[in-house]
């Protein structure tokens, strides 16, 4: 199966570490992000990958080559400007004819792969997200309210949601929604897939999923041990 690792975004809420260095190169204990993420492909028996850059393109290339350190084929995709977490894509419209994944370059997941893409081909639908959940405390008092008075209040409540994770499987036919040229995010293509009720599909994940753009996932993954022996989906725990 072919994957494509999403490399271009500036990186913006690590700032001012992002400005000399490109997020999926951040490191985590002696690795970068983007490392961890390729090995761990390797061992869920990924050979074919695509890189999708722009920012500090060079880097990322000369750190990753051709792929060959980790037994795999690495190409890359230049963005002339920003394209969006989908927008990239187009750039591979020839270049992929099966199922096929994509990943956020910032992701740290110990996702079963294998049982991710059964979920998405038993489901027949044409794109499928990889789902987290997570509590969002709220830093306010939540105030409900009808017709000028209040019907409930809570102070900084703790709210579940289902997460997108930045991972998703899809089949080539989505190549027809995504524009050429233009910025298209994952936003843009979900509001474009239900508009015309094309099936998008989720996979709900119980395991470890980092984002590494945000700073408090950032910190986390510094504490975590890291045993790249172990199968994809045990070999993370909490030091705590």
């Amino acid at each position: 199966m072919k994957v494509v690792i999403q490399c271009g975004g500036k990186g913006t809420r690590l700032r001012p570490y992002t400005m000399v260095l490109p997020k999926p190169l951040m490191p985590v204990h002696s690795q970068p992000v983007l490392e961890h993420l390729v090995k761990w492909l390797r061992r869920n028996d990924v050979q074919d990958v695509y890189i999708t850059t722009g920012y500090l393109r060079h880097i990322i290339k000369s750190f990753c080559g051709d792929g060959r350190q980790w037994d795999m084929r690495i190409t890359y995709t230049d963005e002339p400007e920003p394209l969006g977490t989908i927008g990239a894509l187009s750039l591979l419209r020839e270049e992929i004819d099966s199922t096929f994944m994509v990943i956020n370059g910032d992701v740290l997941t110990d996702l079963s792969i294998g049982a991710f893409v059964a979920c998405h081909r038993k489901s027949g639908a044409i794109a499928t997200v990889a789902t987290a959940t997570r509590e969002t405390l709220m830093d306010f008092g939540v105030i409900e309210a009808a017709d000028g008075r209040v019907t409930s209040f809570q102070e900084k409540p703790r709210f579940q949601n289902i997460m997108s994770m930045g991972v998703y499987c899809m089949e080539p036919e989505i190549f027809q929604y995504i524009p050429k040229g233009v910025p298209f995010g994952f936003d843009d293509l979900a509001h474009c897939l239900l508009s015309r009720d094309e099936h998008l599909h989720i996979y709900q994940h119980d395991g470890l999923w980092l984002d590494i753009g945000r700073i408090e996932d950032f910190e986390a993954a510094q504490t975590l041990t890291w045993d790249e022996q172990a199968p994809p989906h045990e070999r993370l725990t909490s030091v705590a």
